[in-house]
């Protein structure tokens, strides 16, 4: 029989408790991995490394930042939790009550949770819930489903994510799935994008775990494929920053949320859910218009800019004219920390979009080592 790694929990790895996730990682907590933000997209643009071989440095927002989180998850909580709702009934009709959840680590792992939480509360359901690494240009572990084949049926595992913005996982998540068992429809809070027929909103809204790292998914980081330390056999690679234990709100916001589970009345899907890809198509209309040359460099979606502001070099950051303030209030003051101007824009299909600077270089920043400069629009 086949010997498999250990699944990991919480609290050994993870802040989450034992019976909401089990991370099919490998623990890496112990290895330096994290780098300046420039060096890695000196490093990933040059061809010379992969977004995934290394961490970004872990962002510790200040008071002011943290407080806008607090508000936004606070005014929130009621639309998320019906969110939660919809995609969890969508997906409990169509795929039955015997599922198993499978959250893309680590955007997608909250959103797991929510899901299992619903499950339970509504349903009386105690459904296995397990995070799995996906690395845009090499797919999904493959050790991780030769694991989920061999102790749940694949046919009943449904993929979670958080959110979309131009459909490229949703685009890996098929690639890597074909000629399996598993179905590749993923299954997601807000799907902005049009790429997938289980979503909870194709509304472009703030999730509040957006607007964290690690402090907001458990205290695990991003998930790491580095040939140097991910031997054959081994699952995707992970840190637990159990050191940020005092900053983490990870429980509090499924707890927010969860509370916010009883005033949750229809969740009825909406009737016209085909996918059309409409994001993507938005996309290689601004790689056209701005000169960025790769579909790569330009996130769609609040939850993808904000990642752009977080864990990137960002160039620009396009908002659509008259978006609600509330669901940009966080990437504003982001910009405006990171020196990244905003641009609005009339015709955006999308809340907002991150570009990230195109051609980066450190000479290609400005004198504060932040400030992108010398781009043509």
């Amino acid at each position: 029989m086949r010997t498999f790694p250990p699944v990991l929990r919480g609290p050994a790895f993870g802040s989450y408790a034992a019976d909401e996730v089990g991370w099919l990682l490998t623990d890496l907590s112990d290895v330096a991995l994290e780098a300046p933000t420039e060096e890695r997209e000196e490093a990933v643009q040059s061809g010379g490394a992969h977004y995934a071989e290394s961490l970004p440095q872990e962002f510790q927002p200040d008071a002011a930042y943290l407080r806008l989180y607090q508000d936004t998850l606070a005014a929130s909580a009621d639309r998320l939790a019906h969110a939660v709702g919809t995609v969890a009934e969508l997906v409990l009709a169509e795929r039955g009550s015997d599922v198993t959840l499978v959250s893309l680590a680590r955007a997608g792992t909250p959103i797991g949770v929510l899901l299992r939480r619903w499950a339970a509360a509504r349903h009386g359901l105690d459904l296995p819930h397990y995070a799995v690494s996906i690395v845009r240009g090499r797919g999904i572990d493959r050790v991780a489903l030769e694991w989920l084949a061999a102790h749940h049926d694949p046919a009943r595992v449904v993929f979670v994510d958080g959110w979309t913005g131009k459909g490229a996982i949703t685009r890996e998540l098929a690639a890597a799935l074909a000629g399996t068992p598993f179905d590749p429809t993923l299954a997601v809070l807000a799907d902005p994008g049009r790429c997938t027929p289980v979503f909870g909103t194709r509304e472009d809204w703030l999730i509040p775990s957006a607007c964290l790292n690690s402090t907001v998914s458990g205290l695990v980081s991003r998930t790491v494929l580095n040939d140097r330390l991910i031997l054959p056999g081994m699952f995707h690679g992970a840190k637990f920053y159990a050191e940020l234990a005092p900053a983490d709100v990870s429980n509090a916001f499924l707890d927010t949320v969860t509370a916010a589970f009883a005033q949750v009345g229809d969740t009825s899907a909406p009737t016209d859910r085909a996918p059309d890809h409409a994001g993507w198509a938005a996309v290689d209309r601004i790689v056209d218009e701005y000169g960025i040359g790769d579909p790569n460099l330009v996130k769609p979606g609040v939850g993808e800019t904000t990642r752009v502001l977080l864990r990137r070099v960002p160039w620009k950051v396009l908002a659509r004219a008259g978006a609600p303030a509330a669901d940009l209030a966080h990437v504003r003051l982001l910009a405006e920390q990171r020196g990244v101007p905003v641009e609005e824009v009339a015709d955006l299909p999308y809340t907002c979009v991150g570009l990230i600077h195109p051609r980066f270089t450190r000479g290609a920043t400005g004198a504060d080592g932040l400030a992108a400069t010398g781009v043509p629009r």
